[in-house]
């Protein structure tokens, strides 16, 4: 059904999504990013899963955007909408999101992890925003709800790498496991969630973020939409 993602979903209600392009350190391109918004639209509907994990293949969380589309100017378009799309979904979905970060977590994969409500990753794994080095601006209101403001300052202009004993520390991954067991852990956590009515879950998600939905779109405007028109593009095609 999919080519860029596996999906699994559990009899328990949890629902699982493995961003599949382990030898691309699962990069994020345009179908994978359609994938994952078909597969969360499905979902959100979905009586039958209350919680959903995303993690991925191999020994990388994800990598970030696929560099490799960005080299032809006629995907633009469709990097542009797929990816304003892709994001929204994942923040606007309406029940719990849990990141396994099963590695390195860069750029757009660095993105992604904020965007979940939880994150639960593995001893080895990293995060970075290297993508300021070739002029793509982070995504960076998300992250700074989540370390604050002068933490995610540091982590966006500088691009420096942040390991997982630091990520703990300052708050950016609740939980910090063996890289066998980030699946595990977030499975169990899942059930600890599913514990609670889903009506209830939807509604302390809803209230959760309600305060922060109007300041998430005029920022994401600025920091995606606007990024991508008058910075990105504009850098990539000067290469």
């Amino acid at each position: 059904m999919y080519k860029e993602i596996l999906v699994e979903k559990r009899a328990d209600g949890i629902g699982i999504i493995i961003l599949n392009r382990p030898l691309k350190k699962n990069a994020i391109n345009i179908t994978l990013r359609r994938e994952v918004s078909e597969c969360l639209n499905k979902w959100k509907e979905c009586d039958e899963i209350g919680v959903v994990i995303i993690t991925g293949a191999g020994n990388a969380f994800s990598s970030g955007f696929d560099l490799k589309e960005f080299s032809d100017q006629t995907l633009f378009d469709e990097i542009y909408e797929s990816s304003a799309k892709y994001h929204r979904d994942v923040w606007h979905f309406p029940k719990p999101l849990i990141a396994g970060i099963n590695g390195l977590a860069y750029g757009g994969g660095f993105d992604l992890a904020t965007l979940c409500d939880l994150r639960i990753c593995s001893v080895d794994a990293t995060f970075a925003h290297p993508e300021i080095k070739f002029g793509a601006p982070p995504i960076f209101t998300p992250l700074r709800w989540i370390v604050g403001e002068g933490i995610a300052k540091d982590i966006c202009f500088t691009g420096r790498i942040i390991d997982a004993k630091k990520a703990y520390e300052i708050g950016l991954v609740n939980y910090l496991v063996e890289s066998d067991q980030v699946l595990n852990k977030c499975i169990e956590i899942a059930k600890q969630i599913l514990e609670s009515p889903a009506e209830t879950l939807r509604f302390t998600k809803s209230f959760m973020k309600k305060h922060a939905e109007e300041s998430f779109e005029r920022a994401f405007k600025i920091e995606h939409d606007q990024a991508f028109k008058e910075v990105l593009f504009k850098q990539l095609m000067k290469k």
